[in-house]
């Protein structure tokens, strides 16, 4: 763990933030280390570098370090030391933003599915909520601590909750006294476990948010993407001393499948980045880099319709999701310079990935992978988990029919969040969460005929009263209007789909649900952009390491693939396709696609 040779001094002055006793603007960018591959960490902050900032910015996702309680799970892309270890070998400094709840766009805004299934109230002055935050933070707090800045290390701050002034918890005296308790009782485990640096909170800048979100104690900041003079002056009405901040400067937005490519021009973010300095104010911009919500990870928002985060987390971001600076970060960059030195020379462009084809060489009907007893009961299981625990984002879900001489409505009271229904191994629907379908017709078939329900969760909501809800079939599953009682519930461990043993060659056409295998020859390890428009909807892997979800609806149109991923010669290629395709080829671009945009 590098370390200055001796602790510098910060501290929050009356008008500035002070570094050794003189006033130090922050320039700060958010680099999620989870959703950057470890190999690509140091590119990334030196590029921040490059850029002109001086400190990175990271959320820290409890779900992901503890899938099950009483573990904390520091390996591969989840080693915060090491990244805040890179942080501080190129010379930056760092703030850290632990939550415990962080929203992000991420499944379930980080929190764990153990924890939100326990019935406790969330983010209030509840033990059976502080008991596990605490356990978590102080976890945290052990690789934060010795990174301070006071002690040699690159850590400046450390956030206090997140936006917790837009979270409701209801509007009497007893729901603000709890509130303040939460949050008391969270600076207390923080500078319990060792954290000298400032505290800082973040909240929308008007005045119901920024009253509800902080302490007098706690440094407070504002999050927004414009209006940035009028959003300082809210924030300094409420703050009358020390420095300013925005610590959520949003230049770009995230997307949900179904809809378009969100982008925001450079010229407006580079004009409110100059308000902003102008008006001496510190910043982090939100994002520097998106980065890809590998795996299972996206959340979603639900106001009525359910929308799941698509994979990419590109955010229109200075830096693309592939790492490259855009049109926005050379806007950006200009803007900085007229307020501090810059470093000398240019970051490379974006480098055209190598486009290549390769067939599906090998395929097995995802049914006939089911090797799990499964769980067994009259009704079908919802939140299922491994044996472990931690919880399975696939799951099927099988009884055997009491049959029907005619075509019949089979239906669920809620479907979280889609399904593929079919009988005898035949699909014969889809049931979809963001479409309110909740019934598919069977058609005729004889008494004993085998019914599954394939089911993906596709990502738990991050932000509203629906955090932690429940997934997979939701209220009575009918068929004619009679109950199905007599289930087979079995979780998917998606982890070990890639190694699966597939039994059928070189098939002409794919119908889902099926796992299918492809091999890709690189010549050296590169970013690879793997061309999803061939595909209807599923889940790529590549050598083990799951790139995330795809779907036809888009907007996206690639999945990225970190080069640190590729080896040079043979890369396996495993998809998990729901649907289907008449052409079962893997296919790479020369770059992103990331979907129509609104203009």
């Amino acid at each position: 763990m590098p370390q200055h040779p001796s602790g510098r001094d910060f501290r929050i002055g009356t008008e500035d933030f002070l570094l050794d006793g003189r006033p130090h603007r922050i320039l700060s960018g958010t680099l999620h280390y989870f959703r950057i591959h470890p190999g690509r960490w140091r590119d990334r902050i030196r590029a921040a570098r490059h850029l002109g900032l001086n400190t990175v910015e990271t959320y820290v996702p409890w779900n992901r370090h503890s899938p099950r309680r009483g573990e904390f799970v520091v390996d591969e892309g989840l080693d915060l030391g090491a990244f805040l270890d890179v942080v501080a070998e190129e010379g930056m400094h760092a703030i850290v933003r632990p939550g415990a709840y962080i929203c992000a766009e991420w499944d379930n805004g980080g929190l764990p599915v153990w924890l939100t299934r326990s019935g406790a109230r969330l983010r209030i002055d509840d033990p059976g909520y502080l008991e596990p935050v605490q356990e978590y933070l102080e976890r945290v707090y052990e690789i934060v601590v010795p990174r301070q800045i006071d002690r040699g290390g690159p850590v400046l701050l450390v956030q206090i909750e997140n936006e917790y002034g837009a979270y409701e918890t209801g509007t009497g005296p007893e729901d603000a006294a709890a509130r303040r308790r939460y949050l008391h009782r969270l600076v207390d485990i923080t500078r319990g476990a060792g954290i000298t640096v400032p505290l800082t909170t973040v909240d929308q800048p008007t005045d119901e948010m920024l009253t509800a979100g902080t302490l007098p104690d706690l440094h407070t900041t504002g999050s927004f993407g414009g209006r940035a003079a009028d959003r300082l002056q809210t924030l300094r009405r409420h703050q009358p001393d020390g420095p300013l901040m925005c610590s959520e400067f949003w230049v770009g937005w995230f997307d949900h499948w179904g809809a378009h490519h969100h982008t925001t021009t450079p010229a407006e973010s580079a004009h409110e980045l100059d308000v902003l300095l102008d008006h001496g104010a510190s910043v982090n911009i939100y994002m520097l880099h998106g980065g890809t919500n590998f795996g299972f990870s996206s959340g979603a928002n639900d106001k009525g319709v359910y929308q799941p985060t698509i994979t990419s987390y590109d955010y229109d971001a200075p830096l693309d999701e592939a790492g490259a600076p855009t049109a926005k970060f050379h806007a950006l960059r200009e803007v900085i310079g007229r307020y501090v030195d810059l470093p000398a020379g240019e970051l490379p462009g974006s480098v055209p990935g190598p486009v290549l084809t390769a067939p599906v060489t090998a395929a097995t009907p995802f049914l006939e992978l089911l090797d799990s007893p499964g769980v067994e009961g009259l009704h079908p299981l919802d939140d299922l988990e491994r044996a472990d625990g931690s919880p399975v984002a696939l799951a099927v879900f099988r009884t055997l029919s009491p049959g029907s001489a005619t075509p019949t409505l089979f239906s669920v009271g809620e479907i979280r969040d889609r399904a593929v229904v079919l009988l005898d191994g035949v699909r014969v629907g889809v049931l979809q969460r963001d479409q309110h379908s909740v019934a598919v017709v069977l058609p005729a078939h004889p008494a004993g005929a085998r019914l599954d329900v394939v089911v993906e969760d596709m990502g738990r909501v991050n932000y509203g009263p629906r955090l932690g809800e429940a997934k997979g079939l939701v209220g009575p599953v009918r068929l004619g209007g009679e109950e199905l009682l007599g289930w087979r519930s079995v979780g998917i461990d998606d982890g070990t789909l890639p190694g699966r043993e597939l039994t059928r060659d070189e098939p002409v056409e794919l119908a889902g649900p099926v796992l299918a295998r492809a091999v890709l020859d690189v010549a050296e390890p590169v970013d690879l952009f793997l061309d999803t428009a061939n595909w209807g909807k599923g889940v790529m892997w590549i050598n083990g390491f799951c790139l995330g979800r795809y779907w036809r609806r888009g907007p996206q149109r690639t999945l990225y693939v970190p080069g640190a991923a590729v080896r040079a010669g043979r890369n396996e290629v495993v998809v998990l396709e729901f649907d289907g395709t008449t052409d079962p080829m893997v296919r790479t671009l020369p770059g992103l696609d990331l979907g129509h945009t609104e203009s």
